[in-house]
């Protein structure tokens, strides 16, 4: 995509995505593909495409057209500029059609060449990888991913699809039923019904009605087929903070390295508005940008990451071992990095389960913050989700009530988001309050608190509620394998007292390493773990920690 002036182009000039290579450069990677010649008009890659080439071009000009419809040029390469966005580094279905715009010349790289090119070559890769980073996200902007969703703002469902492909930063076009008049002739032209919203327009040829993540992810081609055969050196149980700097560190030292996904890379972290304490950042960073440039890193690497793929059962027994998908597929490891993270803790209220995603939710994304222009809205928890989450939405709703049941926010919350909720005039703190009721037949319409120091309610018609209280750790999928601490948490390292050992009959001289749990190999990182730091640092270091002593275990085994 590069960046020819001109009406017909739907991408402004960017030097940053659209750089022009220097001969010099242009060179070295015509070590890594070959030259070839192309007619004008000559399709290159068609959408859909999985494992596309790359180009640069020596001579002539390539488009890169929308998938369907009319032709739009969305970009035009001119000499020495190159094709491609960051599902060329992901391996997923590319998004756009590239053609010959003018008979001419090209260098042909194909995927596997381009990963080593950019993994090697310390001045190119940096190029490559931000211009493709740069480009993806223009065509999220643009919502140039051939996918339509049809929903309604009133819908569950439709919220979490919408969740689904923005943290997977797939780009889609958003139809309101309640709003847009075209709605209703794209339900009659794909022939579907009110009651099978959320419906998803896949490519512009399948319909998907009320579709699960599984059922989008396979639509959308985001994962490999799994190698039932392979047994991988590691096996990372979940895309969080953690997990994806396991993925990172073991990739790029050579490891096979594959990583189990429930939902989206991120984790927790990934719905977090924005993150002003991660070293670096000075400015912040939201979770979804910070995650999505960790999950790049990672696959530039060569780890395989899996989405939509849950963990639902861990079996230790014999010389590898399996985790069972929640699919039925079964993934073999010679060593196992469980990062599958926490969960909030949901509040003991008869009907919350009928609310959520209609007026109570577990995240403060754009997504959410859409439906609270102009409202009041309440915030449960005092850790610095919460805090990021009531500060965030302070700028879009009216008023924005904190609720805590401790007498202050100084033992949970960083102190800066402490200071940016006393001094903002828009946020409203309730000291030892909680929410004793929630109101609605099938929306949220009103929410009663009570103050634990007075017993006073109070009744409000409040419709909007983000909860992200305490922490319920992913670990009934364990089934017995590891040992748990009181709360649910795995014991690692030091924690593990020799009765554990000795239940599960610890195999080797030596103790557990500093993140591993009673089975040898099998480590924790993360929210997950029994002690951990709730902090995004401390994940990214755990996770990065244990591959030294995945290398030290996978030695040992020879």
């Amino acid at each position: 995509m590069s960046a020819v002036d001109g009406p017909a182009q739907l991408f402004a000039p960017d030097p940053r995505a659209f750089p022009t290579l220097t001969s010099r450069q242009a060179d070295r990677i015509l070590l890594h593909g070959r030259w070839r010649s192309v007619a004008a008009g000559e399709v290159l890659i068609h959408p859909g495409d999985r494992g596309a080439p790359f180009y640069v071009v020596l001579r002539g000009t390539l488009e890169v057209v929308r998938g369907s419809g009319p032709k739009q040029v969305i970009v035009t390469h001119q000499v020495r500029q190159f094709s491609g966005e960051s599902n060329l580094l992901t391996g997923r279905p590319t998004l756009i059609r590239l053609e010959a715009g003018e008979a001419g010349e090209v260098i042909e790289v194909e995927r596997e060449r381009l990963l080593d090119l950019v993994q090697t070559d310390a001045e190119l890769g940096p190029v490559l990888l931000r211009a493709f980073l740069l480009r993806h996200m223009q065509l999220v902007a643009g919502k140039l991913g051939e996918v339509i969703v049809i929903g309604s703002a009133h819908s569950a469902a439709t919220l979490r699809v919408k969740e689904f492909l923005t943290r997977n930063g797939h780009p889609f076009e958003y139809v309101d039923l309640d709003r847009d008049a075209v709605a209703q002739d794209l339900l009659d032209r794909f022939q579907v019904g009110a009651d099978d919203v959320p419906v998803l327009i896949c490519r512009s040829e399948v319909v998907l009605r009320n579709p699960s993540n599984r059922a989008i992810a396979d639509c959308l081609g985001f994962n490999e087929t799994l190698d039932r055969d392979t047994i991988h050196d590691l096996v990372v149980v979940g895309a969080g903070p953690a997990g994806l700097a396991a993925a990172v560190y073991a990739a790029s030292e050579g490891l096979d390295v594959i990583v189990l996904e429930s939902t989206a890379p991120g984790g927790q972290a990934g719905s977090s508005s924005r993150i002003e304490n991660y070293l670096g950042f000075p400015t912040g960073i939201s979770g979804l940008d910070l995650t999505g440039r960790a999950y790049a890193q990672a696959q530039k690497f060569g780890a395989h990451v899996m989405i939509a793929k849950g963990a639902a059962r861990l079996s230790c027994e014999g010389q590898a071992y399996r985790i069972y998908t929640d699919d039925g597929e079964c993934v073999r490891g010679r060593t196992v990095l469980i990062a599958s993270g926490a969960q909030y803790r949901k509040p003991a209220l008869a009907n919350l389960a009928q609310y959520e995603g209609a007026g109570v939710y577990y995240a403060a994304t754009n997504m959410e913050s859409q439906l609270c222009g102009g409202q009041e809205v309440i915030v449960v928890g005092g850790g610095n989700s919460a805090g990021q989450a009531a500060v965030f939405l302070a700028e879009i709703a009216r008023r924005v009530h904190v609720l805590v049941r401790r007498d202050c926010l100084a033992a949970t919350m960083s102190r800066y988001l402490i200071r940016r909720i006393e001094d903002h005039p828009k946020i409203e703190l309730h000291t030892q309050t909680e929410i004793v009721a929630l109101e609605g037949e099938t929306e949220l319409t009103g929410v009663q608190w009570r103050d634990a120091r007075t017993g006073t309610v109070t009744s409000t018609t409040i419709c909007r509620v983000f909860l992200m209280t305490g922490a319920v750790p992913s670990t009934r999928w364990l089934d017995g394998c590891l040992t748990l601490d009181q709360t649910g948490f795995i014991k690692t390292g030091g924690d593990l007292t020799r009765d554990d050992l000795l239940a599960t009959n610890w195999p080797v001289a030596r103790s557990p390493f500093l993140l591993e749990t009673n089975r040898a190999g099998i480590f924790a990182a993360g929210d997950v773990r029994s002690g951990n730091v709730k902090r995004v640092a401390s994940a990214v270091g755990e996770g990065s920690i244990a591959i030294s002593f995945v290398h030290q275990v996978l030695q040992a085994a020879g």
